[in-house]
């Protein structure tokens, strides 16, 4: 039986006097382990987790030390069939971002950037809040899935994709009679064709 470091992403929020806007989010990557299997121990400086797939026969375990301090009981946790998500809220109100997220400043493969949730530093107050109704609470649709698919609030005619075969458009095609004959095939065609 195998034991993985599972990969972790990450992205964090800022602010000096809201302590609610001022928080690291982590997300765990684990497919296939069930609640009962995992285990989570977060303390102030640190995180550990241990968490064991039946269906992929792994067990993941995650050791992470803090940059600086959070505060674990104000702190949230998601389980989904594919990850653990955790809103970490950081201890210290400050309007700067923390460097990184580790105390060790060396890079580790399994650490990536949430860039599906990361803000600039300078545009954090101009980004729109956060739906965080998933932490405590399910999500509608397929287990792992977040919400239930529904597309009506998308316009899919500026989302352009051109022509495509088979549309109006496709009798036009004056375009290729303008272009240069090959190297070659002026003589041939000469050539080929009957002097009168």
């Amino acid at each position: 039986m195998s034991q993985v470091t599972p990969e972790v992403l990450w992205a964090q929020r800022s602010s000096n006097a809201e302590p609610e806007k001022n928080f690291i989010y982590l997300t765990i990557s684990v497919p296939d382990v069930p609640k009962e299997n995992l285990k989570l121990d977060l303390q102030p400086t640190s995180l550990t987790f241990t968490g064991h797939s039946e269906t992929l026969k792994r067990t993941y375990h995650l050791d992470l030390t803090f940059y600086a301090e959070i505060d674990p009981a104000e702190s949230k946790v998601h389980h989904t069939a594919r990850n653990v998500e955790l809103k970490l809220r950081k201890k210290e109100l400050n309007d700067e971002y923390w460097p990184r997220l580790l105390k060790e400043s060396k890079k580790v493969q399994f650490l990536k950037t949430d860039f599906d949730k990361w803000v600039d530093e300078d545009e954090q107050n101009e980004a729109p809040e956060d739906d965080f109704s998933q932490f405590g609470g399910g999500m509608g649709g397929m287990p792992g899935m977040g919400g239930g698919g529904d597309f009506s609030g998308i316009d899919f005619s500026k989302l352009g994709g051109g022509d495509l075969p088979g549309g109006e458009d496709e009798e036009d095609e004056s375009d290729d009679e303008d272009m240069p004959a090959l190297e070659g095939e002026e003589e041939a065609k000469e050539k080929d064709t009957p002097k009168a």
